[in-house]
């Protein structure tokens, strides 16, 4: 009978930073595979990591290798992933145990990241912006995966907030019927991916990451298992217009609808119709904002150590 430690594969510098107390973040890999094209995807996954780095921390991004769960990719692995692209199946919760028993490749989702995360011991985890509501979900029930992680899961996730494509509003909402905290860095509103602003307010702003992973720390010691949203804006000089990409993400929802698309699909849909109406701008921002996240998932990493 296999055991857990039979299936996890954790390379040997991320075993050894939690084995001796050193902070480390989590980071997801469907943004290698599904997140944008080849070679930007490795290019940008490698200076992720160096940021982590850079900032006093030892990343460790996720995936699933020939049905091996790994956390801490090599650069041959990260550069195979984005080489292989949207080939690597797009893997939640619900897809694990199909991806490890076929022995297949999976690129992790948030929800994934999470649990894999968590098997690791590893308490951090930065991202882009997190799965929610879908807009119009009281007919379709597209609700992500992501929300329950987070309401069951004790990793804390670092993003730019919620994707502008969702229902902000509802997600919001969800979080709090879970329990789940939603802190703003340095910021009352809840940012909205490539906007600093989505015209809802999270539960606390908290200005330092000494002041989150003190947070994170009282609710983990208290045994109130799940997760935490640390919501960091995008930087000023990469937030984009909202009226803009309102209007884009209106007309691509019709499109999406007219055509068919739906599930897992929608979201991929949906970010690459925004990327080819901003001309690639929103690649951009969201590429910025992917370091700003990792930068202070590293220093909240690092202040979570000392606690």
């Amino acid at each position: 009978m296999l055991t857990l430690e039979q299936h996890l594969e954790v390379s040997a510098e991320v075993a050894n930073a939690i084995a001796t107390g050193q902070p480390v973040v989590a980071l997801e890999s469907t943004i290698i595979s599904h997140g944008m094209p080849y070679p930007k995807n490795v290019e940008t996954a490698l200076k992720v990591e160096q940021i982590i780095r850079d900032n006093g921390a030892i990343p460790a991004t996720i995936a699933i290798l020939q049905g091996k769960l790994v956390v801490g990719l090599s650069c041959e692995q990260i550069e195979y992933l984005g080489k292989t692209g949207s080939d690597v199946i797009k893997t939640s919760r619900r897809d694990i145990p199909y991806i490890v028993s076929q022995q297949k490749d999976g690129a992790t989702t948030v929800a994934s990241t999470m649990i894999l995360a968590e098997m690791a011991g590893i308490k951090v985890f930065a991202t882009g912006g997190i799965g929610g509501v879908h807009r119009e979900a009281e007919t379709t029930m597209d609700i992500s995966a992501d929300l329950q992680e987070l309401a069951s899961t004790s990793v804390a996730v670092i993003c730019a907030g919620v994707k502008s494509i969702l229902d902000i509003g509802l997600t919001l909402e969800y979080l709090e019927t879970y329990g789940v905290p939603v802190m703003g860095y340095q910021t009352k509103d809840m940012p909205a991916f490539y906007t600093q602003q989505s015209g809802f307010e999270v539960d606390y702003q908290l200005d330092t990451p000494e002041q989150i992973a003190q947070c994170l720390h009282a609710k983990w010691q208290l045994a109130l298992e799940g997760g935490a949203v640390i919501a960091n804006p995008i930087p000023e000089a990469y937030s984009m217009d909202a009226k803009a990409i309102e209007k884009t993400i209106e007309e691509a929802l019709k499109d999406m609808q007219e055509q068919g698309v739906s599930g897992k699909q929608s979201t991929p849909f949906l970010l690459a119709r925004i990327a080819k109406v901003t001309e690639g701008k929103s690649l951009e921002a969201n590429i910025q904002l992917v370091y700003n996240n990792a930068a202070l998932g590293a220093k909240i990493a690092k202040e979570l150590c000392a606690q």
